[in-house]
C-alpha cells in the first residue's frame, strides 16, 4: 500500500527490514494495530552479507518462515585466507545464505498476512513526542501512534541520532556470476579491509566488503561531493566491480582461486558509508521509542550475525510493548543480552584487521575457530 494521509495506529514501525517486519508481525499477532512504514516501494537488495545463523533461523521459524522453502543455500563450512595461507572448519551450527531481496519480500508478505498495514514508498521525515504518544512526519501528513519502533537500519532518523556511534566504515556488496563459493562462507582479508564470500541460490555468489577509516570518503565522492580530497577517491577499485574483484583476489591465494572466472552481475557495487561497527545504544531516550536492529547495535559484519540480531530484537521489542515494558527497560535488557556476542565480535574484528594471519592460524585449530564462531552468536531465545 502506498500514499500519504492522516493515519492512526497503536504502534508505528519505521523500516520494513528484518527488524521492523519482525516487530510488526509480533505486535499484530498480539492484537495491536500496527502501521509499517518504509521508503522503498518494494523489497530490494541492500549492503548485507545475507548470512542466516541459528538466531536468524529460530526467529524466522517463529514468524512462520523456513529458509529452505525460500530457496536459501545451506552453508556447511567456514574458510579464511590471507596471502598463501588458508584454513577451514565445519560450522558448529546450521546456517543458510539468502538474498536480502528475497528475505525482505517474504517478511513483508508475512507482515501483511498478520494484519499489519504497510505504507511503502514513503520517506519518514522524523518523529516527535506528541501528547501521550508520537507524531511521525511523512512527506504529506503524519501518523499518530502510541509508540514507535525505530527500525531504519543503517540510516539514522532525523532528530534521533545514534549518540556515541563512531562513523567511518564503508560497506560494499556485489553479486557475482560464476566463481567457486561452494557451500561455505569465506573470509578474505585484503589490503584495505576484509571481504566475505558465500553462494547465492541458483548459482553465483555474494561478495561483501568492509573498509575502515578514509574509505568512507570514496562513497561520498560517488555522490559528487566536491570537497572530498581523499586519496581513496582516486582508487577505482571501490567503484569499479572488476577492480573490486581484483583487489579482493589479490589478498590471498584462496581468494584468487575462488574468484577465478567470477563476473560482476551489477554495473557497480552497492555501497553504504559511515557504518558504526561496535555501536550499542545507551538505555536512555524518550518514552515510547524502541530501537531495534542496527538502531540498537551494529555488530561487525564478519560475524554474519546482523540479520539474527535484527530479527531477534524486533521480536523482543514486540514482546516488551505487549507486556507494557518501558522503552528504557527494554533497551537495558536487550543490551545485556547482546553484550557477549558484541564483545567477542569486537575482538574478532580487531584481529581480522590487525592480524589476519593470526586468525588463519587460529582457524587451523578447529576448536578455537568454532569457539569464536559460537561466542559471536546470539542465543535464540530470551
Amino acid at each position: 500500500m502506498s500514499g500519504s494521509r492522516a493515519m492512526q495506529a497503536e504502534v508505528a514501525v519505521i523500516g520494513a527490514g528484518p527488524a521492523g517486519c519482525a516487530a510488526a508481525i509480533g505486535l499484530a499477532r498480539g492484537g495491536c494495530r500496527v502501521l509499517l512504514l518504509d521508503r522503498a516501494a518494494t523489497a530490494r537488495e541492500s549492503v548485507c552479507g545475507e548470512f542466516l545463523g541459528p538466531a536468524a533461523v529460530a526467529a524466522l521459524g517463529r514468524l512462520g518462515l523456513d529458509p529452505g522453502r525460500l530457496g536459501a543455500v545451506p552453508l556447511r563450512q567456514a574458510r579464511i585466507g590471507r596471502g598463501g595461507r588458508e584454513a577451514g572448519f565445519a560450522l558448529p551450527f546450521p546456517a543458510w545464505a539468502l538474498p536480502r531481496r528475497v528475505l525482505d519480500g517474504a517478511l513483508r508478505e508475512a507482515a501483511a498476512a498478520a494484519g499489519v498495514v504497510l505504507h511503502t514508498g514513503l520517506a519518514v521525515q522524523g518523529a516527535r513526542p506528541a501528547g501521550a504518544g508520537w507524531a511521525v512526519q511523512l512527506p504529506r501528513g503524519a501518523v499518530a501512534a502510541r509508540q514507535v519502533v525505530l527500525a531504519s537500519g543503517k540510516h539514522a532518523l532525523r532528530g534521533h541520532p545514534r549518540d556515541g556511534a563512531r562513523q567511518g566504515w564503508l560497506g560494499l556488496k556485489l553479486h557475482l556470476e560464476g566463481g567457486a563459493a561452494g557451500e561455505a562462507v569465506t573470509l578474505l582479508p585484503f589490503a584495505g579491509g576484509y571481504a566475505g564470500l558465500q553462494p547465492r541460490p541458483g548459482g553465483g555468489a555474494t561478495l561483501c566488503a568492509a573498509l575502515p577509516g578514509r574509505a568512507a570518503g570514496a562513497a561520498m565522492a560517488w555522490a559528487g561531493d566536491p570537497w572530498v580530497r581523499d586519496p581513496w577517491v582516486r582508487d577505482p577499485w571501490v567503484r569499479d566491480p572488476w577492480a573490486f574483484l581484483a583487489r579482493v583476489a589479490a589478498g590471498s591465494a584462496l581468494g584468487a582461486r575462488l574468484l577465478a572466472g567470477a563476473r560482476p552481475a551489477w554495473e557497480r557495487p552497492l555501497a553504504i558509508a559511515g557504518l558504526p561497527y561496535g555501536f550499542r545504544a545507551a538505555p536512555v531516550g524518550p518514552a515510547g521509542l524502541y530501537r531495534v536492529g542496527d538502531q540498537a547495535a551494529v555488530i561487525p559484519s564478519f560475524t554474519g550475525e546482523g540479520i539474527g540480531l535484527a530479527l531477534q530484537s524486533g521480536l523482543a521489542a514486540a514482546a516488551a510493548i505487549l507486556a507494557g515494558e518501558a522503552a528504557t527497560e527494554f533497551q537495558t535488557r536487550w543490551q545485556a543480552r547482546i553484550a557477549g556476542p558484541m564483545r567477542w565480535a569486537g575482538l574478532g574484528a580487531w584481529a581480522l584487521r590487525r592480524a589476519p594471519g593470526g586468525l588463519v592460524a587460529a582457524a587451523r585449530l578447529a576448536p578455537a575457530a568454532r569457539l569464536l564462531a559460537r561466542r559471536t552468536r546470539l542465543a535464540a531465545g530470551g
